[in-house]
């Protein structure tokens, strides 16, 4: 049996890909996002231990649902890399199941090691924090050049993607910025949708329980028509945004 480590489940995910999906969020993450909403997934041995069989189980009980709402299991996270063997097991036995798999990645993983899952993935949504490297580092504690070369490898393999990105007040909202986004994605032949998402402070009580700075506290969400203007760069490129 293969075994690992899960946050927790969620059985009719409507946000995590197409369709109803059930949502594995897989414990353990090498990123520290300041405004990350599950800061309790971060250490890998907090979660719950578990086996894909387990997991499966309860993925077949709503198979019906799932295939027809055009849905399928999408293995989140923390960051589903950090345990490589048990994702690929899961997706191994979900697409025995016929179901349609998707993983949701900040790509921060070898691309060598990420494209042993490629063979058993329908979808990739990838999550971008920033292009700026320096604000990234800053953002996430790591750098995002893996994640680029993550974007190279789907590319590559063309693999079907959506890239994701927070859109943070006063980090992740410059129009200049995002302009060269939008430039970087406009040629890329396998990226189907690009998905902007509001800064939300849910997960601040979180970061307050556990004893953690949450240093985004006087930031407040992006207005509607903020969303709106950096949505329409996208639109002016030809992409397809949610």
């Amino acid at each position: 049996m293969t075994e690992g480590y899960i946050h927790s489940t969620e059985s009719m995910g409507t946000v995590d890909g197409p369709g109803i999906r059930f949502v594995v969020f897989t414990q353990g993450c090498p990123l520290r996002c300041q405004y990350c909403h599950n800061p309790d997934t971060w250490k890998l041995k907090e979660g719950k231990k578990t086996t894909t069989e387990e997991l499966m189980k309860k993925i077949v009980k709503i198979k019906p649902y799932i295939e027809r709402s055009g849905g399928g299991i999408t293995i989140s996270g923390g960051e589903p890399t950090m345990q490589l063997e048990f994702t690929l097991d899961l997706l191994k036995k979900a697409k025995a199941e016929g179901l349609h798999t998707a993983v949701d990645t900040s790509g921060y993983v070898d691309p060598e090691k990420f494209k042993k899952l490629l063979p058993y993935l329908d979808l990739v949504l990838l999550d971008i924090k920033t292009m700026d490297n320096l604000k990234h580092q800053d953002l996430t504690g790591v750098s995002n050049e893996k994640t680029l070369n993550i974007v190279e490898l789907l590319e590559l393999e063309k693999q079907p993607y959506w890239v994701r990105q927070v859109i943070v007040p006063g980090i992740t909202d410059d129009l200049a910025e995002m302009q060269q986004f939008a430039n970087y994605l406009k040629d890329k032949k396998y990226l189907e949708k690009i998905e902007l998402l509001p800064y939300h402070e849910l997960g601040k009580h979180k970061w307050e329980n556990l004893g953690l700075e949450y240093k985004l506290a006087a930031v407040d969400p992006p207005s509607a028509k903020k969303m709106a203007e950096l949505n329409s760069i996208f639109k002016n490129y030809k992409i397809n945004i949610a």
